[in-house]
């Protein structure tokens, strides 16, 4: 299974993207991953919330194959803990699917087609985070759930 991290705009940050590759880097151990970024709609300034969610999302649909399951990182999805995410992910690569997306979405979220393709929705926190920094976490989380699964010392129970 490959696991795919689509993401909007790049990240301005060094240390950012340093940690980003780093936890990258771990994550090679375990599964095939890449973090897909999609540039900035360009002239965003000059469209509504919802013409850029729709630009957006037709850029994230391109991304996808036809069978990846697609789960959207949004703050009104489920949340669980760090061996709750393990058991997700356990459940997946149990399925047999060949590629599970994970997509934080633009500044203002979704399009209705990306809700109407969504396989799910997971969120991280009720806090909100810039889209930079979850990139990090959600990857730091995934490193995370894949020790959890081998049993590895990097998270204490």
């Amino acid at each position: 299974m490959t696991i795919k991290l689509i993401a909007i705009g790049k990240t301005d940050n060094k240390q950012l993207t340093s940690l980003i590759d780093d936890y990258t880097k771990r994550l090679g151990y375990y599964i095939k991953f890449h973090l897909d970024i999609i540039p900035d709609i360009k002239n965003s300034k000059n469209l509504s919330e919802v013409q850029q969610n729709k630009k957006e999302g037709e850029l994230i649909l391109k991304k996808l194959n036809t069978n990846a399951i697609l789960i959207l990182l949004d703050e009104n999805g489920k949340q669980m803990d760090s061996v709750g995410f393990s058991s997700y992910l356990q459940k997946y690569m149990n399925s047999g699917i060949k590629e599970l997306v994970f997509v934080i979405g633009g500044p203002y979220g979704f399009s209705e087609d990306m809700y109407k393709k969504a396989n799910g929705k997971l969120s991280l926190s009720k806090m909100t985070f810039s889209h930079q920094m979850i990139r990090l976490f959600f990857i730091e989380q995934l490193y995370r759930g894949f020790t959890i699964l081998k049993n590895e010392p990097y998270h204490h129970r």
